[in-house]
């Protein structure tokens, strides 16, 4: 059975004092409000905040990952950081493939599939992003487009790798815009996805697939969006820096 999952990309936002005062609000108002068991919650702040978080979540369920990774294990790659470097701070999971990435940083498949890889070899668990342009959706393309990037990408792992991998749908034109993808659009791209696993995988390994939605996800649409079938939680970025806000998104992703 595939795990719920509610993930926070924090993205460059918060000072460290704000930081840590977010952390630990998210934490008292799950205690509050009561996490649920069935949903897994992972931050996902900036780096440097990555040993912050790990400190105090440590005695709790909240799980830490961190917005990108390396595709190099070590060596002269100034500003980097290896998924060796990750792990030794326990941090378990990787966003990788965003699409803020691809555009601003111009990540290569080849690129993306490495830095796949690297994560998997450390015990690092890649949250790996898919999804369309505006004009690619208008277009039609939308499958096609998702299609090629999950094939030159995690379909090139073998399937032991592949069944540790999370992927998160994020329609571009939906992520930071406001514009959320209707729970029908959402469900319609996350049954394709996962026909596409069943095809390349077999039916468990598909079944057993993770697929988060992202863009534009807030506490008003989450219990919608959440409800669909082949939606199993969110990448949450905007709406993860307000604790109460986040915390509304991860109940709603109980069953």
């Amino acid at each position: 059975m595939r795990t719920k999952i509610v993930a926070g990309n924090w993205k460059m936002n918060k000072s460290f004092e704000e930081a840590d005062e977010l952390i630990y609000e998210i934490l008292d108002l799950l205690e509050e409000k009561g996490k649920p068991d069935d949903v897994d919650v992972i931050l996902c702040p900036p780096f440097i905040y990555l040993e912050l978080a790990g400190d105090i979540t440590e005695d709790s369920s909240v799980f830490v990952g961190a917005q990108n990774v390396s595709q190099f294990e070590s060596g002269a790659y100034t500003g980097e950081i290896s998924a060796p470097m990750l792990r030794s701070m326990h941090v378990d999971f990787a966003i990788i493939g965003h699409s803020e990435r691809r555009k601003y940083f111009r990540e290569t498949e080849a690129e993306l599939l490495a830095k796949v890889q690297t994560a998997l070899k450390h015990d690092i668990a890649p949250i790996f992003c898919c999804g369309e342009q505006l004009e690619e959706r208008e277009a039609g393309k939308h499958f096609k487009v998702v299609q090629k990037q999950l094939e030159q990408t995690i379909f090139k792992l073998e399937a032991e790798d592949f069944a540790r991998v999370i992927i998160a749908y994020e329609p571009v034109w939906a992520i930071g815009t406001g514009v959320n993808a209707t729970s029908g659009q959402a469900q319609e791209m996350h049954f394709f996805i996962r026909d596409l696993i069943w095809k390349k995988y077999g039916a468990e390994t598909a079944a057993d697939t993770t697929i988060l939605y992202g863009g534009s996800c807030n506490s008003k649409n989450a219990g919608e969006l959440f409800s669909m079938p082949d939606v199993d939680g969110g990448l949450i970025g905007g709406a993860s820096l307000n604790a109460e806000e986040f915390v509304n998104i991860i109940l709603a992703a109980k069953e």
